[in-house]
């Protein structure tokens, strides 16, 4: 069996001379306060081992992160009438770009850019009515920790420097692709990307993409086998912005990032990791994040491929 939290400390290690290379978010004041030196990873097994390192118990913001867990309650409701509205194809530019969205008439390239996980918001909001509470109680559930919260500080900015999140969102109400109002969708949406968690409950939170669709401790299903393997998919494809191929080239794991620096990753049937450190690549991913994953997954011979 491979001694798991060795290697994660070996990674800790060796990861040092990288946690200065790259830039914080500073586009959202907020995230520009953040020191850009921390690092956290943490490993959750399917069969309930974890393991980690670092400061896995400082809270971030998880920003895009977030989509897989607004994406899992969307099917939840709607499952494949979802992919009328949004497509599941890699997007190959910005993940906040509105000239594809114009060309492809109002239907986000995937749900993970973001006008696609604006269209995510707007279906949560039709089928739960509140999509602040619904959300903050589906990650409390997952990961059993009853103070998750947003970062109010952080989705305070994101909503004063958000002006093309706003025109993305007004793009797509003008397309027909939004039932609810533009302003109603993007509070909500900011909030999303504003909630706090740490590596540790990010793992735990992810557990159920790794394990067909089932959280080991609730009674149901989060999802079926089916859905997880689409997320999985998606993922893979679409889910560290427009540099999916080099990230799978280098790490070979389905994961979905966040300009907060955290990066979520799985091996379907195996485990759930993640990674976290705030200075960022010119794609958006953590730069320290993704080179720990790919040592991870060339220490353990452990990957998709």
């Amino acid at each position: 069996m491979l001694e798991y939290q060795a290697i994660l400390e070996e990674i800790a290690h060796e990861i040092q001379p990288f946690l200065n290379e790259g830039n914080v978010a500073s586009y959202i004041p907020e995230l520009a306060n953040v020191m850009p030196t921390h690092f956290a990873m943490s490993l959750m097994c399917v069969d309930g081992r974890s393991f980690h390192v670092g400061d896995y118990e400082k809270r971030f913001s998880i920003q895009s992160i977030s989509k897989l867990f607004t994406l899992a309650m969307a099917m939840q409701r709607v499952d494949e009438s979802l992919w009328e509205r949004i497509g599941k194809e890699p997007s190959g530019s910005a993940f906040n770009s509105l000239i594809q969205l114009e060309y492809e008439n109002g239907i986000p390239r995937n749900p993970f850019i973001n006008a696609g996980a604006l269209v995510v918001t707007d279906i949560i909001l039709t089928h739960l009515k509140d999509a602040h509470a619904t959300v903050l109680e589906f990650l409390r559930t997952l990961t059993q920790k009853d103070d998750i919260n947003f970062d109010f500080h952080v989705a305070k900015s994101e909503a004063a420097t958000g002006y093309r999140n706003q025109a993305m969102a007004n793009f797509l109400k003008s397309f027909g692709n939004l039932e609810h109002e533009p302003s109603r969708v993007l509070n909500a949406y900011f909030h999303h990307c504003a909630i706090a968690m740490n590596t540790q409950e990010l793992a735990r939170a992810g557990l159920f993409l790794a394990n067909q669709g089932i959280q080991p401790w609730l009674k149901e299903p989060v999802l079926t086998p089916r859905q997880a393997k689409r997320i999985n998919a998606l993922m893979l494809t679409c889910g560290t912005y427009d540099s999916v191929g080099d990230f799978a080239y280098r790490v070979g794991l389905p994961a979905k990032s966040g300009v907060g620096g955290g990066i979520l990753a799985t091996l379907p049937n195996h485990f759930t990791i993640c990674v976290w450190s705030p200075r960022l690549n010119s794609k958006g991913n953590s730069y320290a994040g993704t080179k720990a994953l790919e040592l991870f997954t060339t220490k353990t011979k452990l990957s998709i491929f």
